[in-house]
């Protein structure tokens, strides 16, 4: 693991279980045992149907890219080497939409509705970054 000078993800008691599967490899999101609605805002309440009842549900970190931007001008002063880069918003096939980054391929070459699979980056002892790269075509 390389030295990581990006910001990281504040991790409160809230949000403490998403990073902890992040760090197990392994997309989990919250599910409302109510209405069934499947949330990418951790929260203690469904936006939904307003219960306060939930469980962490596995992904399968498949989805299309639903939106993206390329940045020309860092965003942060530690991204300046990266530049272009994107940040994209992925719709996951169970769902609901995140923001990540799409990598493996130029910026240049992302699409509306590109398949795309998650992997994690281990950017730190306590951190994993989940991540999305293109899914390669069967020839």
């Amino acid at each position: 693991m390389a030295d990581y000078d990006k910001p990281l993800p504040l991790i409160d008691e809230e949000n403490a279980p998403y990073w902890e599967y992040c760090k197990k490899h392994e997309l989990r999101l919250q599910k409302c045992t109510e209405c069934g609605l499947i949330r990418s805002r951790i929260s203690v309440i469904c936006p939904n149907c307003n219960s306060m009842e939930s469980e962490w549900v596995k992904l399968s970190g498949r989805g299309k890219v639903f939106s993206f931007i390329i940045y020309h001008r860092a965003f942060h002063p530690a991204y300046a080497n990266d530049i272009p880069y994107d940040v994209a918003i992925i719709e996951l096939d169970e769902g609901p939409r995140i923001q990540s980054n799409v990598t493996d391929c130029d910026v240049n070459d992302l699409k509306i509705d590109m398949p795309v699979e998650m992997y994690f980056d281990d950017v730190s002892e306590d951190i994993s970054l989940p991540k999305f790269r293109p899914v390669k075509k069967l020839s």
